[in-house]
């Protein structure tokens, strides 16, 4: 949350039921979003902040006391869907922390019964050291040491491409078919356009027309050209308009202002009964 201008997290969660958003991201256990979303029905990706890897790759231990502070105490009320372990870290001196601490989280899920909880990863795209044409997807060499041994643990010929986010998509899935691992679905963690900052291309306009047509394409549930059967799950990126960021596109991706007026047209408000 980079900004000093935004809403408390009990009006952000207001909003979200306002426009029946269903799923959303925290990029960190924020105690005072964590206890907003107590009831809610909200499904959660909780990240574990890239900084704290090391220290919770070095025990089971260290694991448990994380759980312990920033998820049980909200089991009971907030509904978790993933755990995401790092955002961005591979490649790059931290990845070799994530396979660790996935292990770890996964025991303390089995522990627990907690089979709807999942531990996953954010990648950038930037580890396909090949994606066109998506079935030459590739990861680099770097990123491939590391990404072996998470896909592993979590265990395009005659297709047609109407669009460029299916195609990285598909291109992901063959680079990880060619790490051996053909079971392990993708989740899209963030994907957006800024309404502003770099001139014609970032309009409200053009903002409105991606994201509409983004969550239509997750909504119909086609899968992609490799894999038509596999629902995809995405995010959108961002909630709000932010005021600590980079000026330009970084500080425009959000649907909301800070005074919670949509930037432009995405969602419809949902009618009270």
């Amino acid at each position: 949350m980079i900004g000093d201008n935004l809403p408390p997290p009990t009006e952000v969660i207001q909003l979200y039921k306002q426009y029946g958003i269903s799923k959303l991201r925290l990029f960190d256990p924020n105690p005072a979003a964590l206890e907003a979303l107590r009831g809610s029905q909200i499904v959660v990706t909780l990240g574990i902040r890239n900084e704290d890897l090391p220290g919770l790759a070095a025990s089971q231990a260290a694991v448990e006391s994380w759980f312990a502070i920033n998820v049980q105490p909200y089991l009971n009320d907030v509904v978790f869907g993933y755990i995401s372990v790092g955002n961005e870290v591979i490649p790059g001196s931290l990845g070799n922390y994530v396979l660790p601490v996935m292990q770890f989280l996964q025991n303390i899920l089995i522990a627990r019964n907690l089979a709807n909880v999942k531990v996953t990863t954010v990648v950038p795209a930037s580890v396909l050291g090949t994606s066109y044409p998506p079935s030459a997807g590739a990861f680099t060499a770097e990123a491939r040491t590391v990404m072996v041994d998470i896909l592993k643990f979590l265990s395009d010929g005659a297709l047609g491409y109407s669009n460029l986010f299916d195609a990285i998509v598909d291109a992901f899935y063959s680079a990880m078919e060619r790490a051996g691992v053909a079971d392990v679905n993708v989740a899209v963690s963030e994907s957006g356009w800024p309404s502003a900052g770099n001139g014609e291309l970032t309009t409200p306009s053009l903002a409105a027309t991606y994201n509409k047509n983004f969550i239509q394409h997750i909504l119909v549930k086609n899968g992609t050209p490799k894999r038509p059967n596999i629902n995809i799950e995405g995010f959108i990126f961002a909630m709000f308009i932010v005021n600590q960021k980079p000026v330009g596109v970084e500080q425009n991706f959000g649907l909301f202002f800070p005074d919670k007026t949509p930037v432009y047209p995405v969602f419809t408000p949902q009618v009270s009964k």
